[in-house]
């Protein structure tokens, strides 16, 4: 059946754009001071790799993942930030750079710019890329392992088995091995909300439950996060195919359209504008109501599950 071409204008709630909170943006501030004091603290005489592995990390972005784990960490917590808990933040911002250095490679989504910047491997070269991510791959589970992220010997053990179930076969490489594998079909729109939910939600959802985790959240706690996070995971790329379709590319720091451009199945290809708009706003409106018990104490994560699909890259 026929479809009508959906408008490029964006809706009134996209053009209503909310900022995080000044608590929010402080823990992002703090995060970023946090990943500069640990690329200065690397040992070892292999430099350019160092620098290849901070521009990956440092080269922008909000930190709403780092943001999430110390949110859910300081609802788990009463209202305070465990000791410790800032380098799980930091971790997951290594994990995600790893998966972004990756992603961008000739062999993957072979993109130039991420953020507004040349992309790792174009700074640098492809080799040096490459082993960048491998580096902060392995930086984020020794992180997780050292003792200083919590004296718990438990604790530490499930964030670093959570870790390797998001980052592995089953969450991020799964998701992203089945996103190359869309390219050659038409991929359905369950298969592409099985594939998103590992290759971006995975990690969003860890971050949200690992600090819950580590602010020893309550198994009711605990699972309300995993669903607000599963919510959030979902609707955050609903968000990021809809910026890709209609964009602003100078926000954006990439081209719009490249999904369109390599054939990929997407939510907005799949569902079309409106109704694509509308499952995020759904999707947020679920995770919201997951963490409702906790009221106002809950309300960093509820203001990034909104800002999540308001912002404009």
């Amino acid at each position: 059946m026929a479809t009508r071409q959906p408008s490029r204008r964006h809706s009134p709630s996209t053009a209503r754009r909310m900022s995080l909170p000044a608590s929010v943006r402080a823990d992002s501030a703090a995060v970023e001071d946090h990943l500069a004091l640990l690329f200065d603290s690397l040992p070892g005489p292999a430099d350019h790799l160092v620098e290849s592995m901070r521009y990956a990390t440092m080269n922008g972005g909000k930190r709403l993942r780092a943001c999430l784990v110390l949110a859910a960490a300081r609802l788990a917590g009463g209202g305070q930030l465990p000791d410790g808990v800032m380098h799980v933040a930091a971790a997951v911002e290594c994990l995600h750079a790893y998966s972004l250095v990756h992603d961008d490679l000739p062999a993957m989504d072979d993109a130039d710019t991420r953020r507004g910047n040349p992309a790792c491997h174009i700074a640098f070269d492809e080799a040096t890329a490459i082993l960048a991510g491998d580096a902060l791959q392995t930086l984020a589970f020794g992180i997780l392992a050292d003792p200083e992220v919590s004296q718990d010997a438990v604790i530490r053990a499930r964030l670093v088995s959570e870790l390797a179930a998001a980052a592995g076969v089953a969450g991020m490489a799964g998701g992203q091995m089945l996103d190359l594998e869309a390219e050659s079909g038409t991929p359905s729109l369950d298969e592409v909300r099985q594939m998103q939910a590992m290759k971006t939600g995975a990690l969003i959802q860890f971050a949200a439950v690992a600090g819950g985790i580590h602010g020893g959240a309550s198994a009711k706690l605990e699972a309300a996060l995993a669903d607000y996070s599963r919510d959030l995971g979902l609707a955050f790329q609903i968000a990021d195919d809809l910026l890709d379709y209609d964009g602003d590319e100078a926000a954006l720091g990439k081209p719009a359209g490249q999904d369109a451009e390599r054939g990929k199945g997407s939510f907005v290809v799949l569902m079309g504008l409106a109704a694509a708009r509308q499952a995020a706003t759904d999707l947020i409106g679920a995770a919201e109501a997951a963490l409702a018990p906790w009221g106002e104490v809950a309300g960093d994560l509820q203001a990034i599950a909104r800002f999540a699909i308001e912002r404009r890259s």
